[in-house]
């Protein structure tokens, strides 16, 4: 039908009226929608593989997304990435699609608090055994190692306790077996360790801290190394309908050109506080893979390329749990809030976190460095610090 009988209500919704051709941008348009439009009807397929039909239905990506999740397979030296709506939904994915009832998997004892709840809850409702190990662990693995475990998790370095991973020596036990190892990179932003190099099978992040960069987005990847858990990968993606909004792929999009300045900065001004908080008498550690003293720190120094924003304070024992909350709520520069890897310096207590092979009780504080003045940092710092003997 010629669009000069459509009736005016009709050209409101199928207009032929377009934009002229040709415009080129340095940025990646936003492409937002649900419907992907087909040349014929014999072209029409409900599928996931977009090396096959590349746009199917909105829910397997857009061009934006599907843009994102190209730079960081590239970015990784990955087969694929599969992006989902958080860091945990990447994680409850590769749980969920490398697991079934009756398989165990072995965890480090430092992962994520809500990757713990997720194995402690969903994964123990499906039949599935978590076991949790010394991060620390190396070779000895081995040795928890049974017939039915499918998966060993990494995490370097662990999540607020800061244990870097003997990653090789864990993917050399684990490929001695046939089994996966996959790990939480967020910390690395997937360059400061080369987690494919090192023998990974699948990585994840959450997209949501340094690519992203500025605490505005919630999203998570995930890459493989290879087809076959390409295919494991995407078959669940789909049956969970992890889609991803095209605003949020744009904005990590723009995160990723002034991802290598942001990290050189952070990971710059993290090390020079990090130092700093380490001569003070009222800190008794500090957990940075790239001071000596913290756990993991010459496996950091073989496999890592730089550290980042993030790193904990262990406070001297004779410092009580109000002491140290008060030390917190005198900071002014540095804000209190959950997750890192933006531009605000923040901190967080994490009291009588669940470590089975160190504990540090009431007194581990965690920091992220932003984009601040160092000299201001530390200012705010000695500030707070002088309100604990008082």
């Amino acid at each position: 039908m010629a669009s000069e009988v459509l009736t005016w209500q009709s050209k409101l919704v199928q207009p032929e009226s377009r934009a002229p051709a040709g415009f080129r941008s340095l940025v990646t348009p936003v492409y937002r929608g649900s419907t992907t439009l087909f040349e014929s009807a014999a072209a029409t397929r409900d599928t996931w593989k977009q090396d096959t039909t590349p746009y199917s239905y909105g829910l397997y990506g857009t061009p934006t997304s599907l843009e994102l999740a190209a730079r960081i397979a590239e970015l990784e030296g990955g087969h694929h990435t599969f992006l989902t709506p958080g860091g945990q939904a990447a994680i409850s994915l590769v749980n969920f699609a490398l697991l079934k009832p009756g398989d165990h998997v072995l965890t480090p004892d430092a992962i994520y608090g809500p990757h713990r709840q997720f194995g402690d809850g969903m994964l123990h409702k499906f039949g599935v055994e978590v076991e949790y190990y010394d991060p620390l662990i190396g070779t000895g693995i081995e040795h928890l190692v049974r017939s039915n475990t499918k998966l060993i998790w990494c995490e370097s370095p662990g999540s607020v306790t800061m244990e870097v991973q003997d990653l090789p020596a864990i993917v050399k036990v684990a490929n001695s077996q046939g089994i996966t190892v996959a790990i939480d990179n967020t910390y690395s932003a997937g360059v400061l360790l080369d987690a494919f190099a090192h023998g990974a099978h699948v990585t994840i992040q959450a997209l949501t801290k340094y690519i992203g960069g500025h605490s505005d987005l919630l999203l998570g990847s995930v890459t493989v190394k290879d087809a076959e858990r390409y295919e494991l990968l995407g078959e669940a993606h789909q049956a969970l309908g992890m889609a991803v909004s095209p605003d949020d792929c744009s904005l990590a999009l723009r995160g990723m050109q002034t991802l290598a300045v942001r990290l050189e900065k952070l990971g710059a001004s993290c090390l020079q506080v990090a130092k700093w908080l380490e001569a003070r008498p009222e800190i008794s550690q500090v957990l940075h893979p790239a001071i000596p003293s913290s756990p993991g720190h010459s496996i950091w120094a073989r496999d890592f390329k730089g550290s980042a924003s993030v790193f904990s304070i262990v406070f001297d024992e004779r410092f009580t749990k109000e002491q140290i909350l008060r030390f917190i709520d005198t900071l002014s520069i540095f804000k209190i809030g959950y997750s890192w890897g933006g531009v605000t310096s923040l901190a967080v207590p994490y009291f009588d976190i669940r470590r089975a092979h160190r504990d540090y009780g009431h007194r581990l504080v965690r920091l992220n460095i932003g984009l601040e003045s160092v000299d201001d940092l530390l200012g705010d710092l000695a500030a707070a610090l002088s309100t604990l003997d008082g």
